[in-house]
Order: structure tokens, then sequence, then C-alpha cells
């Protein structure tokens, strides 16, 4: 028998999503094929971009395992295992039982906007990242001693939340964070480890030295002898992060695949219309063409650089 869900599917009925959601959590098989199959979108185009940024020469060594393979490792080479662990990984995070149990269908959203908007969040990345490279997050201790709330605020940094997203989740006033985190940049530039904010950078271990020995245990990471950005740079940067805030996740999404990434126009027409994205409120996803796109992305970089100057 089948699933009201699926009936509903069907025949192009409306779908009450938060019953889909709630069904999916509690175990219903046919539920859960439904999220599933809404979820794939998403995550087969995540696993796609996540893998090959970070593949090096495992398509050289190994046969890719992506949806759309690359690379020119010889066939009889053994199949690489990140695309398919990657695709279960981003599965198991963007529709757990908690996942699901916290959807609420606000203002008429549709489970897909939901998983779509964590998808291409920060946090999701980040916690993609931990996963793959088994990064452990610790709280030094010299950023705990600054307050009782000073580890959460840190956290929050590193994820590159805005100070309200920040102040909402620790509960605390917005002056208080901004006031602790001032503190943790202060902290950080003295002790030249001002880079533990921006976790997306990467270092060779080659020219580390003994001295970073002593001072890894500390902070909990295999950190090595970098020249930190001065305080205004690290202040434009916070800056930067705080107007990309204000971005919609259409907005983010569009400026990091053409202009971040330079993917071709046509790729990322490919990509909105699989993914059921639209960048038009009168235009179809399907109708939406290269014009519109480029449109699109002037108008977002306007945006951007409006919000980066009232700052």
């Amino acid at each position: 028998m089948q699933s009201s869900e699926h009936i509903k599917q069907e025949k192009n009925l409306p779908v009450d999503f938060v019953a889909l959601a709630r069904n999916a959590a509690a175990g219903d098989n046919r539920a859960r094929k439904t999220v599933n199959e809404l979820a794939h979108p998403m995550i087969a185009y995540q696993t796609n971009r996540f893998c090959k940024r970070f593949c090096a020469e495992n398509k050289y060594n190994y046969r890719c395992s992506l949806e759309s393979p690359w690379g020119n490792a010889p066939s009889d080479a053994l199949l690489c295992e990140w695309g398919n662990a990657s695709y279960g990984w981003m599965l198991n995070d963007l529709t757990s039982e908690q996942r699901l149990t916290r959807f609420q269908g606000t203002h008429g959203a549709r489970l897909q906007d939901y998983i779509y908007r964590i998808a291409n969040s920060l946090p999701f990345y980040e916690r993609w990242k931990d996963w793959r490279f088994g990064r452990r997050i610790r709280v030094p201790d010299y950023i705990k001693d600054i307050d009782p709330n000073a580890a959460k605020v840190y956290l929050a940094m590193r994820s590159e939340d805005h100070s309200e997203l920040i102040a909402q989740k620790t509960g605390l006033s917005l002056e208080a964070v901004e006031n602790i985190a001032q503190k943790i940049i202060i902290v950080l530039t003295r002790k030249h480890r001002l880079h533990l904010l921006n976790p997306d950078r990467e270092f060779s271990l080659a020219e580390s030295s003994p001295d970073d020995a002593s001072t890894s245990a500390e902070s909990g990471e295999k950190d090595i002898a970098v020249f930190d950005p001065d305080p205004e740079d690290a202040q434009r940067a916070i800056t930067l992060h705080s107007a990309w805030q204000e971005l919609s996740p259409v907005e983010q999404f569009i400026i990091e695949a053409m202009v971040i990434e330079e993917q071709d126009a046509n790729d990322v027409l490919t990509a909105i219309k699989k993914l059921d994205i639209q960048i038009n409120a009168k235009v179809s996803v399907q109708d939406t063409d290269r014009q519109q796109l480029y449109y699109f992305r002037r108008k977002t970089l306007a945006k951007l650089a409006d919000l980066i100057g009232d700052l």
C-alpha cells in the first residue's frame, strides 16, 4: 500500500512536507524513500563539488565513484570510496531523525528547501571537512580563560556566524558577544594564532618548526609557523563574512559557483534546474536562461558591495 505522500506526488497534489518529515523520522520506509529522493539532487551536486575540490592525486590512482566520474586512473585501478562515503555522510547529516524532526515548514517552506539551505551553509561544509580529514576542533585553554561563554563564541566565529546569530545561539546580548569576539581576536593576534578563525585555509606541513609542536597540544591543532594577517585585515575579513551572511542561500550559491569557483554558466544553469532553484519570481526554473543568470549575478554582486559599504 502506497503512502499518502507518494499518492499526492503522483497526482501532483500538495504534499504535507511536515508530515512527510515526521513519518520518515519515525521510521516509515516509504516516507524515508521519498525524503531521500528529495535530497538526492543536492547531495549528488555537493558530493561532486566537495570531492573534486580535495581530490588531489586520487583521480590518477583510483577510479572515481562520483555520479559523473572524472580523472585518468587506469581501468584496473581500485575504486575510490570517497565519493560513495561522502554521499552517505551527507545523506545521514541532512536527513537524520533529529534534522527531520526539527523541520517546521514555516511560511510554506518545502522539505527540499530546508535541506537545500542546510546543504549550502558553511557549517555543513565545515562538518564535511571535519569528517573527511578527521579533524577534531578543540578550543584552546587561553580562549576558555577569556570568559565562560568564550568557547561558544569562538566556535561560532569559526563557522563565520554573524554577531546577531551568535547572540541568538548563546543567549547573550549582542554587546556581550561583540565584546568577547573582540577579546578573542586580540588574544589570537598576540599569540600569532589568528588563522585559527579561518578553518578553510590549507598549509603545507613541510615547513613546521620545533616551536610549533609545543603549541599544537595547547591549540588542539597541527599548526605551523605562518604569517598571520594584521588586525585590520582580520577586521576586513569579518566585515566580508558578515555581509556574506546577509545574502540569501540562493545568492550565496550563485556567487560561489560563478565568481569564486568560476564555473561555466551552462553548468550552473543545469544545476539550478536540477535543484529546482528559482532566481526570478516571474520566470519559472526551467525557463531561466544565461542572460537572467548573469543579471542575477550582477545584481547580487552589487548587493554584496552595498552591504560591505554599510558595515
